[in-house]
């Protein structure tokens, strides 16, 4: 994320400019935008004329400016934009205002955002300044038999392909060998910096053995982690580990799966922690939260028009924070994110137990 200009406006708004360089920046604009922000943007609009002979073409696209007051933001991952719908406050042509539109975010695309900033919005609007730098990482996963190439994203991981074939050595070693090919030419086609080679037992290091061989421009940017599962299981034992934060050291999931697993172990032993809204805003009022644990899409939710809590969530994070606390908000898109949602969103670490 580039910030070209920031500008405080009446009302404790600050309008910010900034310029979104890659899909994780157009996700973290997912969840600072809300409805009623204003959002500046060029776009196209089909307008509608008046004359003969417009009258069957159904009207024309025009390039325009225009600021929206936001009513939603959606991401579309797989189609790489962010989705601002909203009325038009203010626009290059008079006779659009109060219309409907839609205003697609691309990757270097400029807009202007206005509104009353959050501290944990601004904070997101610095991480993704700070990652512009991070080096694009793949984990790869490997037994006998299977292999799967997963990329690192601010958002999540992704799966970009998976690979099986026969296993063992001797007889069957033809058929290893031409896994280890198609894993090969799949990490030679791919656009990253670094590459975590994981999995159980020695098969990673025979893999590893093979495209030393066959790909040696690849050997420097692969290190070797031991894990004891493939696949999603496999990736997760690597962000816990912090192998990729060796790597991007601001990787934001690497934490995510850190402080999921503390969660989990806690309720296991029944020890300092709180979940869900009643008993998180219960150990909000006693002062009692070391670290709370918020999911994004709730966090949206809660702040729009859809909230449920029986509290004010931008009062709670005021409250936990200026009693020391840290606050940390999970993509809903990576496994943590998922395994917090089972707790409705909301769960903190505890500096004590409140019963």
């Amino acid at each position: 994320m580039r910030v070209t200009n920031r500008q405080r406006v009446e009302g404790g708004r600050e309008r910010i400019t900034l310029v979104p360089e890659s899909l994780d920046d157009l996700w973290h604009l997912t969840y600072v935008l809300e409805p009623g922000d204003f959002v500046a943007a060029d776009t196209t609009r089909r307008i509608q004329r008046n004359d003969d002979q417009m009258r069957d073409t159904g009207g024309e696209r025009e390039h325009m400016h225009v600021t929206l007051e936001v009513e939603d933001s959606e991401f579309h991952k797989f189609a790489n934009r962010l989705r601002v719908s909203g009325v038009i406050e203010s626009a290059s042509r008079e006779d659009q205002l109060g219309q409907h539109h839609t205003v697609n975010v691309e990757e270097n695309k400029e807009i202007t955002v206005e509104k009353v900033w959050k501290a944990d919005q601004l904070e997101r609007l610095e991480e993704a300044e700070e990652a512009t730098d991070n080096p694009d990482v793949a984990i790869v996963t490997v037994e006998e038999g299977k292999a799967h190439i997963h990329t690192v994203a601010q958002y999540g991981t992704e799966e970009r392909a998976e690979f099986t074939g026969t296993t063992g050595k001797g007889e069957y070693a033809r058929g290893r060998d031409e896994l280890f090919a198609e894993l090969t030419s799949a990490l030679s086609r791919l656009d990253v910096d670094a590459i975590i080679l994981a999995g159980p037992g020695f098969t990673k290091q025979d893999a590893l053995d093979y495209v030393e061989e066959e790909a040696p421009d690849l050997t420097e940017k692969i290190t070797t982690v031991d894990t004891s599962a493939v696949g999603d299981r496999g990736v997760h034992e690597v962000l816990k580990r912090g192998a990729v934060e060796e790597v991007q050291k601001n990787t934001r999931i690497a934490e995510e799966a850190e402080l999921i697993d503390e969660l989990t172990k806690r309720i296991g032993e029944g020890a300092k922690v709180a979940y869900g809204a009643e008993q998180v805003q219960k150990a909000a009022d006693f002062g009692a939260i070391e670290h709370l644990l918020l999911l994004d899409e709730r966090l949206r939710e809660e702040r729009g028009q859809e909230g449920e809590w029986p509290f004010d969530v931008n009062e709670l994070i005021t409250t936990v924070e200026r009693k020391g606390g840290d606050v940390t908000v999970f993509s809903n898109e990576f496994a943590p994110g998922d395994q917090l949602s089972g707790f409705g969103g909301i769960a903190a670490l505890l500096r004590y137990r409140l019963e």
